[in-house]
């Protein structure tokens, strides 16, 4: 008597197919149980080259016997679903479009490759890679105000005869608009009421506002690598500068015509040793400029 197929429940129809009607796939880790039928429904793509051979030890399994693909398993549902029906559905703000492009590509789906090509193409066009948290659309007027803001940020440059007249035209390319820093800091307490010398400094100053504006007042300071080319018009919160000092960063705000308007902290409190009365203060603090 034959042994049952591990990576099946039921066989197929047609005496001479080697693969059982249900498959289990191992994907990257992730498990799926799909057709055969399903698998094999777009002609000369991957899967159908894989289960339409005739050899079926020539393809890897897992330990518990179900056919292995070493892609990422997450985004295998969308390749599955595609190839079920036919039809893209991704959530909203999908931020993973690039990669999940290039599985359609290793899966060799065009079809597929053509439905996330142009979303892919229009977002790179804008050099904008964007996350989760900024659902943000631009307007249809964004490349006009981007080419606005460059010639401004040129025009300073580009007048000549002195520090004056420098000066001048700087301020007339200013824009209004709002910058918020934060940072977190945290320090000991003991019994005296004393602040522990080993006060931990800030680590991080964090930077939200306008690319645009923060650009221009931090300069060659601010560190954009969580956010990497963030067009001039679009809101970023994942700046942070590549220095800790707060009076520094006051200074440059200032410099460039910012006034602060509003500041907020939150702290918390936990004990340092159950033994003792020292306790650990955890602060984060936000400062809120303006330039009119």
């Amino acid at each position: 008597m034959a042994l049952a197929d591990p990576a099946g429940c039921a066989k197929g129809g047609e005496d001479n197919n080697p693969f059982p009607d249900i498959i289990e796939l191992n994907v990257g880790g992730q498990v799926y149980i799909t057709r055969h039928p399903t698998l094999v429904s777009v002609p000369g793509s991957l899967l159908w080259e894989m289960f339409t051979q005739k050899n079926v030890r020539s393809l890897a399994r897992d330990s518990k016997g179900r056919f292995f693909v070493d892609r990422d398993g997450f985004l295998f549902r969308y390749i599955l679903d595609y190839m079920r029906d036919r039809q893209l559905v991704l959530p909203e703000h999908f931020p993973e479009r690039g990669r999940l492009q290039r599985e359609a590509e290793y899966f060799m789906l065009p079809e597929l490759v053509k439905l996330l090509a142009p979303k892919l193409s229009e977002q790179n066009s804008l050099g904008d890679d964007p996350c989760q948290s900024d659902p943000e659309e631009l307007s249809p007027g964004a490349d006009t105000a981007r080419s606005l803001t460059s010639a401004a940020a040129a025009l300073p440059s580009a007048v000549s005869g002195g520090p004056g007249g420098a000066s001048a035209a700087g301020a007339e390319g200013r824009r209004a608009g709002f910058i918020t820093i934060g940072y977190r800091g945290s320090y000991t307490l003991g019994r005296d009421s004393q602040t522990d010398a080993k006060f931990r400094r800030v680590a991080r100053i964090m930077v939200c506002g306008k690319t645009s504006l923060a650009k221009e007042v931090f300069g060659d300071t601010l560190n954009e690598s969580r956010d990497p080319d963030r067009p001039p018009e679009r809101y970023t919160s994942r700046y942070y500068l590549k220095f800790t000092f707060l009076e520094q960063a006051f200074d440059k705000l200032a410099d460039a015509g910012f006034h602060m308007v509003a500041c907020n902290s939150t702290g918390t409190c936990a004990f340092a040793h159950e033994q003792t009365d020292d306790r650990i203060w955890t602060s984060y603090t936000e400062y809120v400029f303006y330039r009119e």
